[in-house]
């Protein structure tokens, strides 16, 4: 029963990286364009959750409205105002941006913040759990965070197949030239692009700081996990993302089992073996 319920918490693990990864995919999938901060912006995500709520005693409801809003329309203007200034054929400019962005986002919320851990405290939401049995039960924040995991990409893929910015969003998928002939504006497409990623990465950061303690040098761990999830679950396939997201998550829980110390190791050593034998990743599908 011990290794089950590591399966069940493997799995449920999954659903946050799948959620660290979504956005990451997304872009790739749109834009060809791999954001080094893209961590960082998850805990930015993290830090703005605590503000609202801990900072400035919001409702948790509005402040998760207010994360959402300003982490889309700061992608929108982001993506807009920098990136789309550095993206072309040459791979190297957006790089050398979003790195620089990263260090300058991890320095602001040390300025802002201090280096201490922070966590966001939820009280009973955090222990409640739903038991399956004796000796077995599940977390209700876990399942929700899966669940929101599921949710959002089930958005991300109906807005992409049954909306017209979504198809627009596809076309530059597969020719960023043709957009001009269907008459979209392709620096608006990859900012709304951002500002859905972006949207995601709120979540995401909003789920970190309820589920574990971050500080403002969080961000490339978190990105790492994104990339592995990203990368064999299949470049800019959603779905992809959220199958290596479990399958980190399980390998996490199956290691730290084992022992304490072989809980991360265990991740890369499972993303290793998929790269190993599924070069392309598991689900090699671009969005479309």
């Amino acid at each position: 029963m011990i290794w089950v319920n590591a399966l069940v918490q493997g799995v449920l693990l999954g659903g946050l990286y799948a959620l660290f990864a979504a956005g990451l995919s997304l872009m790739f999938g749109v834009m060809r364009f791999i954001n080094i901060a893209h961590g960082d912006f998850i805990v930015v995500g993290a830090y703005a959750i605590l503000f609202f709520i801990v900072g400035l005693g919001l409702p948790p409801a509005l402040g998760v409205f207010l994360v959402i809003v300003l982490m889309a329309a700061g992608g929108y203007l982001n993506q807009n105002l920098l990136l789309n200034r550095v993206l072309g054929k040459d791979i190297l400019p957006p790089v050398l941006v979003t790195f620089g962005m990263s260090i300058i986002i991890q320095n602001a919320l040390l300025e802002g913040f201090s280096a201490d851990s922070q966590k966001l405290a939820t009280g009973w939401f955090e222990t409640s759990s739903i038991p399956l049995g004796q000796e077995l039960a599940i977390g209700l924040l876990p399942l929700l965070m899966f669940l929101t995991a599921v949710g959002v990409i089930a958005a991300l893929q109906w807005v992409f197949y049954h909306t017209a910015m979504g198809r627009m969003l596809r076309a530059t998928s597969d020719d960023p030239e043709i957009l001009p002939l269907m008459g979209g504006n392709r620096a608006h497409t990859f900012a709304v692009a951002t500002a859905l990623a972006s949207v995601v990465v709120g979540v995401a950061g909003i789920w970190l700081a309820m589920k574990t303690n971050f500080d403002p040098a969080a961000g490339p761990a978190r990105l790492l996990f994104a990339f592995e999830a990203v990368i064999i679950g299949g470049l800019g396939n959603l779905w992809g993302t959220l199958l290596e997201g479990v399958i980190l998550g399980v390998a996490q829980s199956i290691g730290a089992q084992i022992d304490a110390g072989y809980q991360i190791l265990a991740g890369h050593l499972a993303f290793l073996l998929i790269l190993i034998i599924r070069p392309t990743g598991l689900m090699p599908k671009v969005v479309k």
